[in-house]
């Protein structure tokens, strides 16, 4: 006995596996990981991951400096090249705030 008309077997089974196809695609999109929104950095958070970068720095500049005066086995090319990386992050750092601050009173200093 076949049907034939709009709810035949193979309209049936076409349909069938028409919604165990979506039901599939629909349980990986919620097995998947949510794409997480990145957001660029702010200009704060370069400036601070910058400040932090120096700041570490200057602390291993300082650690090596003092393990060497110590006595401890330290080279002392990898010592002046520890302070001599500080010294140049540190006079980026203060050349950028100079910067900063000469645009900050040009723009202050501008007739609204």
């Amino acid at each position: 006995m076949s049907v034939t008309g709009p709810m035949s077997v193979d309209r049936v089974l076409a349909l069938r596996s028409q919604i165990l196809e979506r039901n599939a695609a629909l349980t990986r999109a919620q097995q998947a990981p949510a794409p997480t929104e990145t957001k660029p950095a702010s200009f704060v958070d370069t400036f601070q991951d910058a400040f932090k970068s120096v700041n570490q720095a200057q602390a291993q500049a300082g650690a090596l400096s003092e393990s060497y005066e110590r006595g401890e086995t330290i080279d002392i090319a990898k010592v002046m090249l520890a302070r001599q990386q500080a010294s140049v992050g540190f006079e980026a750092t203060l050349q950028v705030r100079n910067k900063l601050l000469s645009a900050y009173k040009d723009i202050m200093s501008m007739p609204v």
